[in-house]
């Protein structure tokens, strides 16, 4: 069992190796589940009151032909209302009345003093524009131009600067009898709330059918495109999440109805659709309890992404009016922010952060996270005590397995010497092996089920530390003051004491000038393996020799607070190892088997374990 369970281990580690170099290498696309995609309908209206999907758009054509402009100078080019909250500033377009221009305070670009805080949103014009808009697609008894577009200037008639308990209002009068007026509050976090309103002072009833939609311009540039975080498109649909790539949008089936490629969801009760990254996003909220159309589109022409919904057509009588009311969410995905939206009735608003499969166990791990880095007021050492944690958790697991390790190497002396008997007989070998572990009550696969078992609790705890924002220019201490980012430290700027930068981790500098948490971990990963002595094979000797170090430099690059994580799990696994298997009389070598390592010929295992006792509690 002992050969059973190195193979194990060298064949889960490898296979680690290899995913994850073949993933870092070649990206894949992340599995998006099925969107129906149909024509595009109004509900159970009469096909007078239909309003075409296509009418929908939001991008001015004027625009789209220019080059990219300065921010400064596309700002200059409308007027605006001021936004200004304790944790936004940007300003709303009375072109169009987009939400176009939103920085978040309470976050900067890198750690550097005086860096500029982070863009959300960007107005059209610019490089890589992203911005939302609300509008009114025109049915039935109004003409398309009658209805407010992306070039409708609208006025500013109540209020002054957007801000905290005080809303502003956008009127435009289409001067063929109807007002639309767009009113916008926001809160102290990151949602925004718009009221539109129609008031019909024509002779007749019109049809025009409310809509949202976010816009990117181009597929954005920062994308980090690792396996193991989703970027792009994130939606709820009657309670279900969907989770689509950018590229599945741009490869998406042309709509007729939308006139571009589109995925579409229909008479969706419960839900929202929107954009996200690593660490930001922008979801369109409809009313709740109303039942809407949601869609993903994008225009080859143009190179333009939209997140799209589109509520049920209103039917207005002359002289009435209607008013729909929706919400606008941009900004960090923070977990306590998102947990209080959903709260107050956005449904599942916290499955926005990329969970990933093992959500039923990430969710839980993230909780602990965030409260011990609440008690302890530092993240690095709250991924340290959450190691400790979750090692203490899962003791009566790794309890079992290295029991049952300690177990075998008592056995091995008599493993050898079966072999030695059964010479080229495999069948008097197994036999002679089943004989053994009967004697002795050893189950063989005792030592394997325990490490199975914890390979999604581990992976999700790994997924927890990777997506969280807390972990975003989270200080731990010294250098280390950006645990999101790759250990700052080399030999080339003396381990952070010389004022310089060490290599960029992309650079193949940063390959030669490993950094000190990515030593530590692979001494950690060594001195892990030299618990047991050397396998008797050359092949698996190698491998097993140079393991440690592939890790050391593949995992160099990686953000900080993961390393920290790797660094923590490995010396506490070999703690109970050591522990464990002195406890059930198997004193490990450790010296012996680190000596045995610098030699030019590694000691043959039953060497190696000339000490190991006879049975349990000998010395």
């Amino acid at each position: 069992m002992d050969e059973q369970n190195k193979n194990l281990i060298l064949a889960t580690a490898l296979s680690f190796v290899v995913i994850l170099t073949w993933f870092v290498l070649f990206p894949p696309e992340e599995p998006v589940p099925p969107a129906e995609v149909t024509q595009q309908t109004t509900g159970n209206l009469p096909a007078d009151a239909t309003v075409p999907a296509a009418t929908i758009d939001g991008t001015s054509p004027a625009t789209i032909a220019t080059a990219p402009q300065t921010r400064a100078d596309v700002l200059e080019n409308a007027p605006r209302v001021q936004i200004e909250t304790p944790r936004l500033t940007g300003s709303i377009s009375l072109l169009g009345g987009r939400i176009d221009d939103l920085q978040l305070k309470d976050y900067r670009t890198t750690v550097d003093d005086g860096a500029p805080i982070v863009t959300m949103l960007s107005p059209e014009g610019t490089l890589d524009a992203y911005y939302a808009l609300q509008g009114w697609a025109a049915g039935s008894g109004i003409a398309a131009d009658a209805v407010p577009g992306p070039d409708t200037e609208w006025t500013l008639s109540e209020g002054t600067n957007l801000g905290v308990d005080s809303p502003i209002t956008l009127s435009w009068d289409n001067g063929a009898g109807q007002v639309f007026t767009r009113t916008i509050s926001v809160d102290d976090n990151y949602m925004f709330s718009l009221a539109q309103s129609v008031q019909n002072g024509g002779d007749a009833p019109i049809t025009v059918a409310p809509y949202g939609m976010i816009v990117q311009h181009t597929e954005p540039d920062d994308l980090e495109n690792f396996f193991i975080l989703h970027e792009g498109a994130v939606a709820i649909a009657n309670g279900e999440l969907s989770e689509t790539n950018w590229d599945d949008i741009a490869e998406a089936e042309v709509d007729p109805a939308w006139g571009r490629q589109a995925i579409v969801q229909q008479d969706v009760s419960e839900g929202w659709i929107g954009f996200t990254d690593h660490f930001w996003q922008a979801i369109l909220i409809p009313g709740e309890g109303e039942v809407f159309d949601q869609a993903l589109t994008y225009d080859v022409r143009s190179d333009i992404y939209r997140a799209v919904t589109r509520l049920p057509t209103q039917t207005i009588a002359a002289g009435a009016d209607a008013t729909v009311t929706t919400q606008f969410f941009a900004g960090a995905k923070e977990w306590a922010i998102l947990r209080e939206y959903e709260d107050a009735g956005v449904p599942k608003f916290i499955d926005s952060i990329d969970w990933g499969w093992f959500f039923f166990l990430t969710k839980p791990i993230f909780w602990l996270l965030h409260e011990l880095n609440k008690l302890i007021g530092n993240m690095g050492w709250a991924i340290i005590g959450l190691t400790l944690i979750i090692k203490a958790v899962l003791f009566p697991l790794a309890y079992k397995s290295y029991v049952s390790m300690a177990k075998m190497k008592e056995l091995q002396p008599e493993m050898e010497k079966l072999k030695k008997d059964a010479g080229d007989d495999r069948q008097k070998m197994q036999q002679g092996m089943m004989e053994l572990y009967k004697k002795n009550k050893v189950n063989p696969a005792a030592g394997c089920l325990p490490i199975l078992l914890q390979i999604p609790i581990f992976f999700s705890l790994y997924k927890v530390i990777f997506v969280t924002i807390e972990l975003r220019h989270a200080p731990w201490f010294g250098v280390f003051q950006d645990l999101s980012a790759p250990d700052p430290t080399s030999i080339f700027n003396f381990y952070g004491l010389a004022p310089w930068a060490a290599p960029e981790p992309t650079s193949f500098m940063a390959l030669i000038f490993i950094g000190i948490l990515p030593l530590l971990l692979g001494i950690s990963m060594w001195l892990q393996q030299k618990l047991n002595p050397a396998p008797t094979d050359p092949t698996q000797q190698m491998i097993f020799a140079w393991m440690p170090w592939v890790f050391m430099f593949m995992l160099g690059s990686f953000a900080s607070g993961l390393v920290v994580y790797w660094i923590a799990n490995n010396t506490i696994t070999f703690t109970q190892q050591y522990l464990i298997m002195r406890s059930q009389g198997y004193k490990p070598d450790l010296m012996g088997n680190i000596k045995s390592s610098f030699s030019r010929k590694a000691k043959p295992a039953a060497a190696n374990d000339s000490k190991a006792p006879t049975q349990k509690g000998g010395k």
